[in-house]
């Protein structure tokens, strides 16, 4: 599809967004009193403009990123606000710019998501886990064809791998990367939606194949995301009324609304559930339970019917609900559950920074690296110790921080979920904005209401992860376990709002445990 000044105006008065179209001369909403124009590109950077160019001015745009427009070329752009004292450009004046961006860009790009079964994945916990597990089980049902947008990495080709920087990109830049993937031949796409994505409009117009909503629990509350569980439980629900099908864990909490969501509009539900291997669960349509008294494998079911033992290179049993998920998703996507090979695809996946697990060469003492970041991973990921580890009664230090200037619950709740069941904090750095690292590093100490839990503050990540296994290694005459969270394998910390080079919390323990290239 060729977008034009023309159809871009029609589009913008179909969905009730164009408020009026602005030259310095001229108001009007007809555009057939403007010169027509065909867009050769579209940005939301007033930098990278030329004569093709269609400007999203989005976000705080100032007038004066304009100053230098009418030297590019500039034809057109896209505001909430008049900027014809500026610039010579047309300006489409909208209600909503972002909504008018993904509309747009939808179209520019010539829809692409019309050429995929597009699959999104909601939930507080265990997205980045399951949209892995589903495009494995996708890939190999099709033959390499199934692409990836994750907050770890994205994929467009199915084979290969690039570290991406938002959970959900933004939404130009996701129907560029669709277009890109159509072009590569891909028939699937994974995407993790998050809750932000519906909060700015990321995913404005675009219609789910199949849905699928994990689980829910309270994060992301602050000023600048969500002012109340409400309103981040609403955001998330948005994924229901915008899918075709809605794959749900039969044990979230609010299932009873988010069932009552698909049937307001028409979809059709299908269940998944993590039981206990004693016959007790609440009943899903897809079940995955221990196969054996370590955990190691799990059996998965599909309407009481067995699927076979599935064994997951990525520990935990909270990844085994994830892989029912998965499953449930491929079958609602279309794959046979008698595609025994497609389903296992989803054994072999390993997602760096995810429950990576290092043993030190000189000491009692187990590393555990992962993403967790809030209260439910961070009890996930201490149920799992407890479980596999908890006879040898370790001793267990978390590292942890917390981003700045946003998610403020975080910080009291990581703590809560972790103070009486390990036996010390190491407060550190983490992604920050503005805040200075030691004051958030303060703040989460201050939580701590447990007298028998140790704590310290060590502002700089290396010296701390340095610091727990230096402690680790001072006493040999007990187990150690060392959890380091937030960051998985992710090279950079985020300070100011610029990423600074960082080793990466999986290569720092490798060096300090006399491990691999990295020691």
């Amino acid at each position: 599809m060729t977008l034009t000044l023309t159809s871009a105006v029609d589009l913008l008065r179909k969905h009730h967004l164009l408020r009026e179209i602005i030259t310095p001369t001229m108001w009007t909403i007809d555009p057939k009193r403007l010169p027509e124009t065909e867009f050769t590109a579209v940005s939301y950077d007033s930098r990278a403009v030329d004569g093709g160019t269609l400007l999203f001015c989005k976000g705080r745009f100032k007038a004066e990123y304009l100053a230098k427009a009418d030297e590019a070329g500039l034809p057109c752009y896209v505001a909430e606000t008049d900027y014809s004292d500026t610039t010579k450009a047309i300006g489409l004046i909208v209600d909503d710019v972002r909504k008018a961006m993904s509309l747009l860009s939808a179209a520019f790009y010539g829809r692409p998501q019309d050429s995929l079964t597009v699959i999104g994945v909601t939930g507080t916990k265990g997205k980045t886990t399951t949209a892995y597990f589903t495009q494995a089980i996708l890939n190999a049902a099709s033959h390499g064809k199934a692409a990836l947008f994750s907050s770890v990495d994205n994929c467009l080709d199915g084979e290969h791998y690039e570290e991406s920087d938002l959970t959900t990109p933004e939404s130009m830049d996701a129907f560029r990367m669709m277009r890109t993937a159509v072009d590569n031949g891909m028939k699937y796409l994974v995407m993790e939606v998050s809750s932000q994505a519906y909060k700015v409009d990321r995913v404005h117009g675009l219609t789910f194949d199949v849905g699928a909503f994990l689980n829910i629990s309270p994060d992301h509350i602050s000023p600048i995301e969500h002012p109340t569980f409400e309103d981040y439980l609403y955001c998330k629900r948005q994924l229901i009324a915008n899918s075709r099908r809605l794959v749900l864990n039969a044990d979230t909490m609010h299932a009873d609304l988010l069932r009552e969501d698909a049937a307001a509009h028409g979809i059709d539900v299908d269940t998944f559930a993590l039981h206990d291997g004693h016959g007790d669960g609440t009943p899903a349509d897809t079940v995955a339970s221990p196969a054996d008294a370590d955990h190691i494998d799990f059996d998965i079911a599909y309407k009481g019917d067995d699927l076979g033992k599935f064994h997951l290179a990525i520990d935990g049993d909270f990844n085994y609900a994830n892989a029912a998920a998965a499953i449930t998703i491929a079958r609602a996507a279309g794959v046979s559950l008698d595609d025994a090979e497609a389903l296992h695809a989803l054994g072999s996946v390993r997602i760096a920074g995810r429950m990576e697990q290092f043993t030190d060469t000189q000491s009692d003492t187990l590393a555990i690296v992962d993403y967790a970041h809030n209260y439910a991973s961070v009890t996930a990921l201490l149920d799992f110790v407890d479980e596999r580890y908890g006879s040898r009664h370790p001793h267990i230090t978390l590292i942890t921080g917390s981003a700045g200037n946003k998610a403020y619950d975080r910080r009291e709740e990581i703590v809560k979920a972790a103070q009486d069941r390990i036996g010390n904090f190491v407060f550190t750095a983490e992604d920050t904005d503005t805040e200075p690292f030691i004051d958030i590093c303060m703040q989460m100490q201050g939580y701590i209401t447990n007298k028998d839990v140790a704590s310290t503050v060590i502002s700089d990540r290396p010296t701390a992860i340095m610091s727990a296994v230096y402690d680790a290694r001072a006493h040999q005459d007990r187990f150690d376990v060392i959890l380091i969270i937030g960051k998985g394998d992710e090279r950079w910390i985020k300070e100011h709002n610029k990423h600074v080079p960082f080793e990466g919390d999986d290569h720092i323990i490798e060096r300090l445990f006399g491990l691999g290239d990295n020691a």
